[in-house]
């Protein structure tokens, strides 16, 4: 099951003795880090001395490739809502790493990344990757900066624990001089400032009730945040209590459970285009809900915007929402829920939205249960979601692929649906798998790629299989670049290096790495392959050839 929520992030207090290592996986120890993820390098050395010894031991799970080691922190910030530790060598270890800290500065992921650095006796001499690290990354981070004394050294990752951990979440970077991490030093650290107070304005939290009392159409989104922000269930209470539909996306999928009659997210298009008022939370008015441009549909006028977000820098700043809210997303989801009284024009809408949802549902049986050949990418969202397990994580890493995924899978539970983000970047799945896989140990995890996403990150399968790591890959391959092709054809009638080999045998790359895995080309044996492929007990990927002609259909507001 799904993590608890976070407690507030506390400084450390307390002695620190040794070298810089020892020092600073004490500090992280003391925010909860448990693992250290990370490919091997002489400027880092220490830290992995001050993980293996004293006892405590942390973790230490070493990649293939350090963006590997930063997505797999991240989806750890994402799993369990408190930083993980990527830690990398100097110069290219950490140019390595900037897609991956980009992706969690989008996400608003904890993070905490501690680069090696040339070391500070000799800089500027041209030593091996010396290169001045911070300003490649200040701009994707909470805080970049470098460490130049050891008794320091505590202190920062202290404050880059707090500073990942406190809302608005997000990546931290600092590197750290070579000769600054093995030289030996005795501190008394004080402890990073508390978290400032997050309780939300009452008159705002009033304005929003008050609208959502005369709303006729209304609307709520829930976005990562919510989860992340620990108000998962604060969310829950609100929508049943007010009776209002509720789209999700991110890591809001899951705050209704699948099935729910108030999720509305199969019915997104009708709830979003005709509402009178979208309440948007915890997540930005991004493309992924068009920019905030909601109603107009069917004669509907353009519907009021009101955003409640973690943190005042995160309110929308494109668009003048009628209302905004800031801070504890419980706090502000419960003064909402507790002063708004719905309209009964607001049932009638409510029970509209629940039959346009139940209807979409079952417009997708005849995709689901598909037996074209080639096989349509639904057929194996149908026969996938007879296996999962209500406490599954499920992974997407991928384009069209994973497109018809965020349509078809719909979670039990909140923090338990992984993707990109508005980022975008492939190659997150492996980093992700291995993550979850370790944050939890007893749930199915199973990771779908599309077959452009798996020529990224697909060499790391030989980390899930050195550190005993079973995941489910199930991996769509069409042969082609899904999200270049069709717009490509669409704009100029032809597309160019759009293409892939058709059903290249990405399941005898796993086979050699030390997993298992199979192709498939008929629809009828999709069930049985993921069946063995759950049963395996070691990193296996189901290779199935999907059709490339079946394109996942776009609409403005995206998935």
């Amino acid at each position: 099951m799904p993590t608890p929520p976070p407690s507030p992030p506390t400084p450390f207090h307390g002695r620190l003795s040794g070298h810089g290592g020892t020092h600073a996986v004490e500090v992280a120890r003391h925010h909860g880090i448990d693992t250290m993820f990370t490919l091997s390098g002489g400027h880092v050395f220490p830290l992995y001395d001050g993980a293996v010894k004293p006892e405590p031991t942390m973790r230490l799970l070493d990649v293939r490739h350090e963006q590997t080691a930063v997505f797999a922190a991240e989806a750890v910030g994402k799993l369990t809502r408190r930083a993980g530790l990527a830690v990398v060598t100097a110069g290219p270890g950490v140019t390595n790493v900037v897609s991956g800290v980009a992706t969690a500065h989008f996400n608003g992921s904890p993070l905490v990344v501690v680069g090696g650095r040339a070391p500070d006796g000799r800089w500027g001499q041209g030593l091996l990757q010396e290169l001045d690290q911070p300003p490649l990354l200040e701009t994707i981070t909470k805080r970049a900066w470098t460490v130049h004394a050891t008794d320091g050294i505590g202190a920062a990752v202290d404050e880059a624990a707090m500073l990942a951990n406190t809302a608005h979440r997000g990546p931290v970077f600092l590197d750290i001089p070579m000769d600054r991490l093995y030289d030996q030093a005795e501190t008394d650290l004080a402890g990073a400032p508390a978290p400032a107070d997050r309780t939300p304005d009452p008159e705002a939290v009033a304005e929003v009730a008050r609208l959502l009392s005369e709303a006729e159409r209304p609307v709520l989104v829930y976005g990562s945040d919510v989860w992340l922000d620990g108000a998962e269930r604060a969310a829950l209470e609100a929508a049943e209590e007010l009776g209002v539909p509720v789209v999700t996306n991110g890591q809001g999928r899951g705050v209704l459970p699948g099935g729910h009659p108030l999720l509305a997210s199969r019915a997104r298009g009708a709830a979003l285009g005709r509402a009178d008022l979208v309440v948007v939370v915890g997540t930005p008015l991004d493309f992924r809900l068009g920019h905030g441009l909601f109603g107009g549909r069917d004669g509907a006028p353009p519907a009021k915007v009101v955003h409640v977000a973690d943190s005042p820098a995160q309110l929308t700043r494109h668009m003048t929402p009628v209302a905004a809210v800031s801070g504890d997303l419980s706090a502000a989801l419960r003064g909402i829920a507790e002063a708004a009284k719905p309209t009964a024009a607001a049932a009638r809408w409510r029970a509209e939205i629940a039959e346009a949802a139940a209807a979409a549902v079952a417009a997708d049986a005849e995709a689901l249960a598909s037996d074209a050949d080639p096989i349509h990418p639904a057929r194996v969202y149908g026969e996938l979601n007879r296996l999962l397990d209500d406490d599954a994580v499920v992974i997407g890493d991928g384009g069209d692929f994973v497109s018809y995924a965020g349509k078809y899978i719909e979670p039990k539970h909140p923090g338990q649906w992984l993707d990109p983000g508005p980022f975008g970047c492939l190659g997150t799945g492996m980093g992700y798998s291995i993550a979850a896989r370790l944050s939890r140990p007893s749930s199915q995890v199973v990771t779908l790629l599309g077959d452009g996403a798996a020529g990224f990150s697909l060499m790391d399968v030989d980390t899930l299989v050195r550190h005993r790591l079973p995941v489910v890959m199930v991996c769509g391959n069409n042969g082609i670049w899904g999200l270049e092709k069709a717009p490509m054809q669409m704009i100029y009638g032809y597309d160019v290096i759009a293409e892939l080999t058709p059903q290249t045998r990405y399941d005898e790359v796993v086979r050699a790495l030390g997993g298992g895995g199979e192709l498939v080309t008929d629809p009828a044996e999709i069930g049985p392959a993921l069946r063995r492929a759950f049963d395996s007990g070691v990193p296996y990927l189901v290779n199935i050839a999907t059709d490339p002609g079946n394109v996942y259909p776009r609409k403005t507001m995206g998935v």
